[in-house]
């Protein structure tokens, strides 16, 4: 039992250390004036959200009762995040564009934070 949870361990870590050496591409290769650009804002907030399912699917392989990720949220999500970086093709003012950016960043937020509170809620219960 111990060996199985180990080797389940080792690949979180190797998955979570693959994740932050993206998001630190993402950073070290990114002009500093790009930050002010309401997509660089989404395409972080997209590999925490990716951080965050990553850790479910892992989670869910380990536990009898599966926590489910709240797909509608997720949609609506990834529609905003579209939106925001289509948001000159589809005529958006650059104020609209950053109210879909945070509509994007909001959804992915909030639905991470319902998918950790259930990973806590499920540690908490008696066995």
């Amino acid at each position: 039992m111990a060996d199985s949870r180990s080797y389940s361990r080792r690949w979180t870590v190797i998955a979570s250390a693959l994740l932050c050496c993206g998001l630190g591409v993402v950073v070290l290769y990114t002009r500093r004036t790009a930050f002010f650009s309401p997509l660089a804002v989404v395409v972080v907030a997209a590999i925490g959200l990716a951080a965050v399912l990553l850790q479910l699917r892992f989670y869910n392989r380990g536990h009898s009762n599966p926590v489910h990720a709240p797909v509608w949220l997720n949609i609506l999500g990834v529609g905003f995040a579209l939106a925001a970086f289509f948001a000159d093709f589809l005529g958006l003012s650059w104020q609209m564009a950053e109210v879909v950016a945070l509509g994007a960043v909001g959804s992915f937020a909030i639905s991470s934070a319902m998918i950790l509170h259930a990973f806590r809620k499920n540690r908490m219960t008696p066995k």
